[in-house]
């Protein structure tokens, strides 16, 4: 079992940057595929990010590719997101989470965190 802390969330300008961290509990961490995912108000959580577990590929949302890059560290048990050039449609909330699979679809995660907002302002 896996339990998930994000953190690094905040209010920042469009333009602007913000990097996200996921604290992960448990001595498996390194078997588990990482991915952010967010939900802005009213819409459907969405698929932003996912690392493979040595960190050796990534896969990104075409809406964040160039902008987002996604990277783990297995010895400190944390996977982060550092976002460039955010934008207004950035403004969301940020989950972390955990899966034994490749992939994009939320559904086959397992573990998840409680959730970081982001908020980009004009």
């Amino acid at each position: 079992q896996v339990q998930l802390v994000e953190s690094g969330g905040g209010l920042v300008q469009a333009g602007g940057s913000l990097r996200l961290s996921c604290a992960a509990s448990g001595r498996t961490f390194s078997s588990y595929v990482m991915g952010w995912f967010r939900q802005a108000p009213g819409k459907e959580r969405e698929f932003v990010a996912a690392i493979s577990r040595t960190g050796s590929s990534t896969l990104y949302a075409d809406s964040v590719k160039g902008r987002f890059t996604i990277s783990r560290d297995n010895a400190k048990n944390a996977v982060y997101l550092q976002m460039n050039s955010l934008k207004l449609e950035d403004t969301a909330v940020y989950y972390c989470a955990a899966s034994s699979l490749w992939s994009s679809l939320s559904r086959v995660y397992d573990y998840w965190g409680q959730g970081t907002q982001v908020t980009v302002s004009s």
